[in-house]
């Protein structure tokens, strides 16, 4: 193997700084090394079959005159070297995909953190004394520990905005499912609990339970 193959086989991607386009690149590194070490073999294939282990040597002890030593020698070397390598390469990708997990699951933790801190200080403490706005759905359950119950919603909260959907723009429960599964963040709702008006913020996130927000939301009858 050449100085720069064995060079780019080593190292790994920096904890701080994995992305997807590391590991597609990883991946596409690991393949090649593959298609490497398959060539190889079938050099070997065409000296008679022989393998990595056979004899160089006849009976006698001579070298063998019925395959090219050089070319079974330097395959032979070239897949210790590759298969060192495709070891090594594995254990990189196994680390950046590690890393790209934890992070993503960091920046999940950290996004609800911040959703149930701006509910606790500017939702659940700001009661708004405006003119009662008109509720379009009811909260009929919550489930512990979801989005829902960590951004603050009650059971019996009337909801008068969720994110885009309001009173004049609702026609069925599909309105807010929509907005749900097109989220790219935290959702602003506006809700009606004992007659006072609160603003939450509430992320849509897969958790432990159904769903991605962990709560029963049925049409409001007026």
């Amino acid at each position: 193997m050449s100085e720069k193959e064995t060079g780019q086989s080593g190292g790994s991607p920096e904890a701080s700084g994995v992305t997807v386009s590391d590991i597609q690149e990883l991946i596409q590194r690991k393949e090649e090394i593959e298609a490497q070490i398959k060539a190889n073999y079938e050099v070997l294939e065409s000296q008679k079959g022989i393998g990595m282990n056979e004899p160089l040597v006849d009976c006698e002890g001579y070298p063998r005159a019925d395959v090219d030593l050089y070319r079974v020698r330097t395959a032979r070397h070239n897949i210790v070297c590759l298969q060192n390598d495709h070891k090594a390469l594995m254990k990189q990708v196994e680390e950046a995909l590690h890393q790209l997990h934890a992070r993503d699951k960091e920046k999940q933790a950290r996004d609800l953190a911040e959703a149930r801190r701006e509910a606790m200080s500017h939702g659940l403490g700001q009661s708004q004394d405006l003119s009662p706005a008109q509720a379009f759905a009811i909260v009929n359950s919550i489930s512990p520990g979801s989005p829902a119950s960590i951004a603050g919603l009650q059971v019996d909260d009337e909801i008068v905005e969720f994110g885009s959907v309001n009173t004049q723009n609702f026609q069925s429960l599909q309105n807010i499912g929509s907005v749900v599964q097109h989220s790219e963040g935290p959702l602003n709702v506006t809700v009606i609990r004992r007659g006072e008006k609160y603003q939450l913020r509430l992320v849509p996130t897969r958790w432990a339970g159904k769903g991605l927000l962990g709560c029963n939301i049925i049409p409001l009858q007026r």
